[in-house]
């Protein structure tokens, strides 16, 4: 086990699947206590029997990030339960990609609410409490489209700069309390994001490119080696994607 991740309180969103669900069975097995917070109960629930029977601690919250009041009680669930939080791993997100003369607006608020303010609302909701213990660490999920854009990801590359932009201005602000901020930044990966694509010829266009995806245990593996350094070092970006790739 690693003695910089073992026994920490890890809380993850998005931990139902893809990266959150391979990051939380990482963790664990590296003696984490990890809360897992997603809209899919029953897949949580699977994931938690799983790891518990492994001899992890683990706690479940359905829950939403888009709602700021889910995000607040799947932090409160997992201070009240385990006393701290030291670790918090913004990870929900859809991709749900278009050519913006398509106008579809409601697509567009979906990623704002679920990307951005999903991240914002953990890190709101977080802070306090690492605040008050004086350390603690952030880790947001971004992607290579929040370094680039292509036609058709005008909006979520939008909101994964976003991530980044407050990821880098939550490093500077939170260095008094100790608070390490990490940027997670992946290419194409093995996950149901593709399946969000509402545009049948995006789509394909996506599930083309993800034929090369690496597996969602690579992104969890530049997790746990973020968390797992040293107090006194802040991994502040990590940027991977499949060597395949131009």
């Amino acid at each position: 086990m690693s003695q910089n991740i073992e026994g920490k309180v890890i809380v993850i969103t998005g931990a139902s699947s893809g990266i959150g669900e391979a990051t939380a069975r990482l963790l664990s097995t590296e003696g984490a206590t990890v809360v897992l917070g997603a809209r899919r109960l029953d897949k949580l629930n699977a994931i938690a029997e799983e790891l518990r029977a492994a001899g992890g601690h683990v706690e479940v919250v359905q829950m939403d990030v888009a709602k700021r009041d889910d995000v607040e009680a799947l932090i409160q669930t997992a201070a009240t339960t385990f006393g701290r939080v030291d670790v918090m791993i913004n990870n929900a997100g859809i991709m749900p990609n278009s050519r913006l003369d398509q106008r579809k607006v409601e697509d567009w608020e979906r990623m704002i609410d679920i990307n951005l303010k999903g991240t914002l609302y953990g890190i709101a909701a977080v802070l306090p409490i690492m605040q008050q213990q004086k350390s603690g660490h952030v880790i947001n999920v971004s992607s290579l489209s929040g370094h680039r854009v292509r036609p058709t990801s005008a909006v979520y590359s939008a909101t994964k700069f976003g991530v980044r932009a407050i990821a880098e201005g939550l490093r500077m602000e939170m260095t008094p309390y100790n608070i390490r901020s990490t940027i997670i930044s992946p290419g194409p990966v093995d996950t149901e994001l593709p399946n969000s694509v509402t545009d049948d010829d995006v789509a394909k266009s996506v599930r083309h490119v993800h034929e090369m995806a690496i597996p969602a245990l690579s992104v969890a593996q530049a997790i746990a080696f973020a968390i797992g350094q040293p107090a006194a070092v802040d991994i502040n970006e990590i940027l991977l994607r499949p060597t395949a790739m131009e």
